[in-house]
């Protein structure tokens, strides 16, 4: 299966028309937060294929396009914060926002809050286990784990309960976003115990 995930830009090499022609063989698209709904919509629509996302810590409030459409979320896309769906073969969980640095904004989570947040996924994890062999494949997110891609500055600090998520329920891969890369050299990918920690900015070809 081949993923397209994206974050935080819209780029035009992909917000332009014929994009299937560049794009042909793409089975899902994950969004990991601060993109456009509207930019979403037009993947989904281009390609003409499925789309989770998670919201990123600007995803807060309605967006409006330049028609004037209010939006509140993705036509066509499936909000996948706190739930676990399997598409295809794949079992997908997601989790939004950034660390708080902002008191009560909306899409920021202390580290407290987001322990609570990973704990409402268990009992699903667990029947995943029971059903399937596995607890899950892929984890989308759009902060990263803390110590591994993330930034000394609180605002980019990851979050630390991803760290033990990783080592118990050993999903193959986890997106996100949120850390900005500018530099060729900087690392987008590491490998932690089972799992592929993979940045996406501002767009990814992974294939599964």
């Amino acid at each position: 299966m081949k993923i397209l995930a994206v974050s935080d830009q819209v780029l035009d090499t992909l917000y332009r028309p014929h994009v299937k022609e560049y794009y042909p063989d793409v089975d899902l698209i994950v969004g990991c937060g601060d993109l456009p709904f509207y930019y979403l919509e037009f993947l989904v629509s281009g390609l003409d294929v499925p789309l989770v996302y998670v919201r990123g810590n600007h995803d807060h409030g309605p967006q409006y396009t330049v028609e004037g459409r209010v939006l509140h979320e993705v036509q066509g896309g499936v909000d996948l914060h706190g739930r676990i769906v399997r598409f295809g073969s794949l079992l997908l969980a997601g989790l939004e926002g950034s660390v708080r640095y902002r008191p009560a904004a909306s899409l920021m989570y202390s580290q407290a809050e987001m322990r609570w947040q990973v704990a409402r996924l268990l009992p699903r994890l667990l029947l995943n286990r029971l059903r399937y062999g596995r607890f899950l494949d892929i984890l989308i997110t759009h902060s990263p784990p803390f110590g591994i891609h993330d930034r000394p500055d609180l605002a980019h600090n990851g979050f630390k309960i991803f760290l033990p998520f990783m080592r118990t329920f050993k999903p193959r891969y986890l997106l996100h976003g949120h850390i900005h890369l500018y530099r060729q050299d900087t690392i987008r990918q590491t490998r932690y115990y089972d799992t592929e920690i993979v940045n996406v900015f501002p767009a990814r070809v992974i294939d599964v």
